[in-house]
């Protein structure tokens, strides 16, 4: 049953090398910015923003050619970057925070090993928030136990699946899923429709597409989950949910991705003076007061963590206790 559900996954990834391996066997081979979501979403927004002024910190100051490489919650882009893209500092991406756990959960359609992926930083750490229409019969984290929320998810290896997956199972919400949705943009239309009635999303993705929504009452925040509180929001805190201590170690990695944040990333194995340059490109992005000034327009923060940082979160989120990691990675598939 595995092999047939790689399937679409591997067509996919198909399809994407050939029109990413064509691109760039161009002239020079014009630096590119893999998104691995389509248009619209948070992921996109960001990769965008960042590849408006990146390029000016690379050698010659380039203008980024964008291509989004959507698909299975962007393990497609990550096993492309991983697998296939040219290996000498013109490709660099961004994908699913979520996603660099799906080789240590045993996620079908995650071909790559996050530990020698090549992490360049992230413009931000995350808060997730789940979140319901105020027409919604689920008002509190209490009527989340009794009654079903209907919620939409863009695909495996991000948090609008793993997370009231993985709640449902561990704690007993009645979350019920509806998939298939390319980008958070398209599940807030459908919010907006009445098709369904709420999301698990990061915060900043709320606020930067909707930002009447939290404010005006039109939806409301049941809980926050990531690597600690975020004092600006006001909804308790996903940990103070567990009962026992196996179940605060699993919510722990459940939501460990929070801590990485939106990440860049680049192939693995690059030659040490490339990544060097990836890196100190990606870190003066971060301080640039034209690309800070575009952030703040979108209503994204910028609270940056570098390529050094991913990397050694990153292997402390590897060294989790096995029987943690297999229970987390069954509820999560």
């Amino acid at each position: 049953m595995k092999k047939f559900r790689m399937l679409p996954v591997l067509a996919a990834i198909a399809a994407s090398a050939l029109s990413g391996g064509a691109l760039a066997q161009g002239v020079g081979r014009v630096p590119t910015m893999i998104i691995g979501f389509g248009p619209g979403g948070g992921y996109d927004l960001w990769g965008r923003t960042v590849a408006r002024h990146i390029g000016k910190f690379l050698p010659g100051s380039p203008n980024l050619v964008i291509q989004n490489m959507p698909g299975a919650g962007s393990y497609v882009a990550a096993s492309w970057i991983y697998n296939i893209a040219p290996k000498d500092g013109t490709v660099i991406g961004i994908i699913a925070r979520d996603a660099t756990m799906g080789p240590l959960t045993g996620a079908d359609g995650a071909r790559f090993d996050s530990t020698k992926m090549s992490w360049l930083g992230t413009p931000v750490t995350e808060t997730n928030v789940c979140i319901a229409n105020a027409s919604a019969e689920v008002k509190t984290v209490d009527d989340l136990y009794k009654k079903e929320l209907i919620i939409g998810d863009t695909g495996p290896g991000t948090g609008t699946r793993s997370y009231p997956l993985a709640l449902n199972a561990l704690l007993g919400m009645k979350f019920k899923i509806v998939s298939g949705f390319p980008s958070s943009s398209d599940v807030f239309l459908a919010m907006e429709r009445g098709e369904v009635d709420g999301i698990c999303e990061s915060l900043d993705s709320v606020i930067g597409k909707r930002p009447d929504w939290l404010s005006s009452g039109k939806v409301r925040v049941l809980f926050q989950g990531g690597a600690e509180p975020n004092p600006h929001v006001n909804a308790p805190f996903v940990l103070d949910f567990a009962k026992t201590e196996e179940q605060k170690m699993e919510i722990r990695f459940l939501y460990a991705g929070q801590g990485i944040g939106r990440p860049f990333v680049a192939p693995p194995n690059l030659p040490a003076d490339k990544l060097k340059m990836l890196r100190e490109a990606f870190d003066k992005t971060m301080k640039d007061p034209d690309f800070i000034a575009d952030a703040k327009r979108q209503k994204l923060d910028v609270e940056p963590k570098d390529g050094a940082h991913l990397e050694q979160l990153i292997r402390e989120i590897y060294a989790t206790p096995k029987p943690i990691i297999e229970k987390i990675g069954k509820l999560i598939q």
